[in-house]
């Protein structure tokens, strides 16, 4: 695997494009981190996380406009693609359907949204499918099987990224590839907190995994598709901007150079039991995986490629904060990226591919 400090990988900004309209309370606590798909007809649709008072949060659907440069600049609010209406999307506490991923995957003919169900074990992967990006239609959670001697559905889980083209498990069958997110924190009645780690893992922090749902048993109606198996681990925390975390940001897209995943990582300090953390710090990164084995790490960015930098991006409901979760393949290497920007307003950054990864000396002048 190549890391370096220079990272060929770069966002330009572009600006906001969505904040949150006062006059509407569904939008109080912000609007961010969204999903965006392209339609049949080639229009580009974003899928925001809406929050309203209490951290109650609703997905959105919005039409992406576009100035006389094909920079996106704006958007036209359509509703909501989801409310959180299912018992496992509600607590006590609050409720939410949050945090969108949108991927078309051919080999189905459907988009396939992952999103975390806060519900009353804490955040879970859900999925839901569509034919038009419009009408969504709910699958359930994410069901895990047994594997490195733990059962993941023990876990709480977010950061769910689907792939868009059928990849090989380890026994070689086409599959539904998923990269997701899980803590290996347990808590006991009486509050007594512990940890569950995998067999052969050592790092304690949550990491990146891969996980398969076989095509030939996902099923017509596609609720096979909620069934993973065959879990590993993908990528784990290393350098000090990841100190506390890392997990999926942006659905992979196929590149001439192998699958780019954009990622986040998160330095500070996580308060325990607090929804809105106060002393955290997100930051992007890049991960390249090989085509054929996308737990074949072929570059990782040591150094962010996008951090919080401007006043809007550090202040806010969660204040430094960039996060990653959209992006949409504009042709000739050119990639926007849209990012929740302090969990308050969505920004769109522009980045260029590069023609090649820096070669294993170029990486070591450079580490």
């Amino acid at each position: 695997m190549l890391q370096d400090t220079e990272a060929p990988f770069r966002i330009h900004r572009l600006g906001i494009v969505m904040e949150e309209d006062p006059e509407n309370p569904d939008e109080a606590w912000g609007v961010l981190n969204p999903a965006c798909a392209r339609s049949a007809s080639g229009e580009l649709y974003l899928f925001p996380r809406i929050v309203g008072d209490n951290n109650y949060s609703r997905i959105g659907i919005a039409k992406v406009i576009f100035n006389e440069d094909g920079d996106p600049c704006g958007v036209q609010r359509l509703g909501y693609a989801l409310e959180p209406t299912e018992s496992f999307e509600g607590n006590a506490h609050t409720a939410g359907v949050e945090d969108p991923r949108v991927t078309f995957v051919e080999a189905l003919g459907v988009y396939v949204m992952t999103y975390t169900a806060y519900g009353p074990l804490g955040p879970r992967v859900a999925l839901a499918v569509s034919e038009d990006l419009l009408e969504w239609r709910r699958l359930g959670l994410a069901k895990f099987s047994l594997g490195r001697g733990v059962d993941f559905d023990f876990y709480t889980n977010k950061d769910a990224l689907i792939f868009p083209g059928l990849i090989a498990d380890p026994e070689g069958r086409p599959s539904i590839a998923m990269i997701h997110r899980p803590t290996y924190d347990l808590s006991l009645a009486g509050g007594l907190a512990y940890k569950i780690v995998p067999k052969g893992v050592r790092d304690q922090r949550p990491s990146m995994w891969i996980s398969y749902s076989p095509i030939d048993r996902i099923g017509r109606g596609l609720e096979g598709l909620t069934w993973f198996s065959d879990h590993q681990l993908l990528a784990e925390p290393q350098e000090p901007w990841e100190e506390l975390k890392i997990g999926g940001g942006t659905p992979p897209v196929l590149t001439d150079l192998g699958w780019l995943v954009l990622f986040h990582g998160v330095s500070g300090e996580i308060v325990p039991g607090v929804d809105i953390q106060p002393n955290v710090h997100y930051s992007a990164g890049a991960l390249v995986l090989d085509r054929e084995d996308p737990t074949n790490v072929l570059y990782r960015s040591r150094a962010p490629i996008l951090e919080p930098e401007t006043e809007l991006e550090r202040e806010g409901i969660v204040s430094n904060v960039v996060f990653p979760t959209a992006i949409d393949d504009r042709g000739d290497r050119r990639m926007d990226v849209y990012y929740g920007m302090a969990d308050s307003r969505i920004g769109a950054g522009k980045l260029l591919v590069p023609s090649r990864l820096p070669s294993k000396r170029e990486a070591e002048l450079v580490a």
